[in-house]
């Protein structure tokens, strides 16, 4: 279960397709974070960490600690999905 805002934030940055190669400016995280959390869910998004985590732990870590890293470059929460 998604204990905070933040957390949900992060598992969906997990999976999207950014990279941090790419660079990535807020408005940028902001589309990612929303558009996976439309297509997985807070749920699916979870499962999927997990899943990496499972099958390749060594690239997940690294991976989460970029997503984090990202996160707390912003400074603050994105913004939360709009509903439709």
């Amino acid at each position: 279960m998604i204990s905070t805002v933040e957390d949900l934030q992060a598992e969906a940055l997990f999976v999207s397709y950014l990279q941090p190669s790419d660079s990535p400016s807020r408005e940028s995280l902001e589309d990612a974070v929303t558009a996976m959390i439309l297509r997985h869910g807070s749920d699916g998004c979870a499962a999927v960490v997990a899943e990496e985590y499972g099958d390749h732990p060594e690239v997940a870590v690294r991976r989460m600690c970029w997503v984090r890293r990202e996160l707390v470059a912003q400074r603050r929460p994105l913004s939360a999905p709009r509903a439709s």
